[in-house]
């Protein structure tokens, strides 16, 4: 079976070895450059839109976000992303420095290549992705699109459990409102979209009618469920007034329990 082309994201400010990545990679039927920015936050965002395989990064990079001209920070934030794989990823530099490279390959690089040695190519930089891929295959047999997909499934299978403890019956509408609202918060918990707006695009309802659903799934469960089911499983405080909770705090309680779960 032919492999997939190996998507890598260029982090690379210098026009000319852009242009130089783009030419090496342009011939080759292995290689996919999905994206080459020169902004490290611009980058993030990316690789949590395009789940690259590989990463380029350029340690000199004068639109770090962190207004220095190193990218020296840029393994942490990745690793902030949660993106259930590891990236490949490749430092390109013109410092040649031992104790920076051994923080480097602390902080998860796997290669950092000198940009003044003479053999430097990235024709080179790319056939090293390729070769590293392959001996990441030997470790994990399942491709990066699996494994995410494997996560996913995971994690929907570990909310309808937890919906299913407390009673929320799979006849009710609003139970897959709940389920997709708390999937929603776990794996965006930096997005600008709400989770009403999420929803309400996704079913193309109102905001009122999908609240109201998600509200009339949880009341039915706490009427029809045994009281000893609800405060073994629902360990969150509910207002003394209602005696039940609302999506909101229903959805967040679950939100954090079950990134806890898995």
């Amino acid at each position: 079976m032919e492999t997939k082309a190996m998507k890598i994201v260029v982090i690379e400010d210098d026009i000319e070895d852009c242009n130089k990545i783009k030419e090496c990679s342009r011939n080759r039927s292995d290689i996919e450059i999905v994206a080459i920015t020169d902004s490290d936050v611009k980058a993030l965002k990316i690789i949590k839109e395009k789940h690259p395989e590989g990463i380029i990064l350029d340690l000199e990079l004068n639109n770090s976000s962190s207004g220095s001209s190193d990218t020296f920070g840029f393994m942490s934030k990745l690793k902030k992303l949660n993106l259930n794989y590891e990236p490949i990823v490749i430092v390109t530099t013109y410092i040649n420095s031992k104790r920076t490279y051994d923080k480097l390959h602390r902080e998860g690089v796997e290669l950092i290549l000198y940009k003044a040695q003479p053999n430097f190519s990235y024709d080179n930089v790319l056939n090293d992705f390729i070769n590293l891929r392959q001996d990441f295959v030997e470790n994990k047999p399942k491709p990066v699109e699996e494994i995410f997909e494997d996560n996913k499934n995971k994690l929907s299978d570990c909310i309808y459990h937890e919906l299913e403890l407390v009673g929320i019956s799979p006849k009710m509408v609003g139970r897959k409102y709940l389920h997709d609202a708390i999937f929603y918060m776990i794996e965006n918990p930096e997005s600008e979209i709400s989770v009403s707006q999420y929803l309400t695009k996704v079913y193309k309802k109102s905001g009122n009618t999908i609240s109201t659903g998600m509200q009339n799934a949880i009341n039915h469960a706490w009427r029809t469920t045994a009281i000893e089911d609800l405060e073994e499983n629902y360990t969150a405080k509910i207002n003394v007034n209602t005696g039940i909770p609302t999506p909101s705090e229903f959805t967040c309680y679950y939100r954090d329990k079950v990134k806890r779960l898995i």
